[in-house]
């Protein structure tokens, strides 16, 4: 098969995140099956226009505040031409609408739609904008099949009126994310991994961290990984045994799980909650807030624990509780290292590559449900 890909980011872009590694892990299989996969993105400072990474053809175009009003114009003079197969619209930011008017097959992929949560993020001009576009995409796509990476984001979807959704877990790269045998930090340590962003709340962490601290006074918070909340979260936390290691290597994260007695995800909502599973492949458990896509990569009581959102006293408590009760940590930790063995990305990959094989056999207008 010959497949176009467009997303905002690729896997090389410092500000990439789990949609990035998730199209990465997925893609780069289906090229070494022997399809041509081609993937346009936006640029970035020091990034080559053109570039081949693990066999796929990249290509970066504008910057990421105005890719998507330069990709209509590139991709109708320079790609539109060209004899593709399917294309696949990687939604995870502001959609792509003039892309729906491509008579080939398209697919889309959804990780997380942003809903009412963007205004957590962004000043309100900019979130109302973002709330409406995606809003009117998802009114003009109801036919495009798409493939989601939860069950929650598929309720998401079926809930905006898109009618043909499939259900394609993100996965674990077991190679980089495995158990490395090291010991655990020798006093408790809690780890936040992911974007720091608003939505993220990570300042719920913290909040939750003092209190942790009056219980268990040797524990540590690491906070790891970059992002524009970050300045404000490091003045926030002033006072308290937190670190910030911003950006660090695939293996030094590997080695911070590893040795990590417990992970935290407070956030509102994510597509699925990779970093849940990447710690779960290191044998370490997540404590989760119950929002949409962490509830499915968190198995209550079993991998980890999940609280209400918001509920700092409750996530305080479960922190405490995850810290100073080793028989309980043990058991989350063997549940969660099982658990994690489920996401693997060959096989998903080729459940990937089927939908897509599938999807353009069928005009948009008469597509039926997969």
């Amino acid at each position: 098969m010959k497949i176009l890909v467009i997303n905002w980011q690729d896997i090389k872009n410092p500000r990439a995140g789990g949609a990035e590694v998730h199209l990465h892990d997925f893609f780069w299989r289906i090229a070494g099956m022997g399809h041509d996969v081609t993937i346009i993105v936006s640029g970035f400072k020091g990034a080559p226009k053109e570039e081949i990474i693990d066999g796929m053809k990249i290509y970066r175009i504008g910057g990421r505040n105005y890719f998507n009003f330069v990709l209509p114009f590139v991709y109708w003079t320079k790609f539109h031409k060209i004899d593709f197969d399917v294309l696949v619209l990687d939604i995870n930011k502001i959609p792509f609408f003039t892309l729906l008017l491509e008579k080939r097959p398209k697919v889309g992929i959804a990780h997380h739609l942003f809903g009412k949560s963007i205004f957590l993020e962004v000043p309100v001009p900019m979130a109302l904008y973002v709330y409406l576009t995606e809003y009117l995409f998802f009114k003009l796509a109801k036919n495009l099949p798409f493939i989601a990476v939860s069950p929650s984001t598929a309720e998401e979807l079926k809930k905006r009126g898109v009618r043909h959704v499939k259900i394609i877990y993100n996965c674990v790269n077991k190679e980089k994310y495995r158990v490395l045998g090291i010991p655990k930090t020798t006093y408790p340590s809690v780890t936040y991994l992911g974007r720091i962003t608003k939505y993220k709340s990570v300042d719920h962490l913290i909040d939750a961290f003092r209190i942790v601290k009056a219980h268990v006074p040797e524990a540590k918070l690491t906070i790891v990984g970059e992002g524009p909340y970050r300045n404000k979260l490091m003045e926030y936390a002033k006072g308290l045994d937190v670190e910030f290691t911003g950006f660090v290597s695939e293996e030094k994260k590997v080695e911070i799980l590893n040795r990590s007695w417990v992970v935290v995800n407070p956030s509102v909502k994510e597509g699925w909650g990779l970093t849940v599973i990447e710690a779960n492949a290191c044998g370490t458990p997540v404590i989760a807030a119950n929002s949409p896509g962490l509830r499915d990569s968190v198995k209550n009581g079993e991998t980890g624990i999940l609280y209400p959102y918001g509920d700092i006293e409750k996530l305080a408590a479960e922190i405490v509780r995850v810290l100073t009760d080793e028989r309980l940590r043990e058991t989350l930790s063997q549940n969660a290292l099982t658990w994690s063995q489920n996401f693997d990305c060959d096989k998903n990959a080729e459940k990937l590559l089927r939908f897509l094989a599938e999807a353009r056999r069928f005009p948009l207008s008469t597509r039926p449900d997969f």
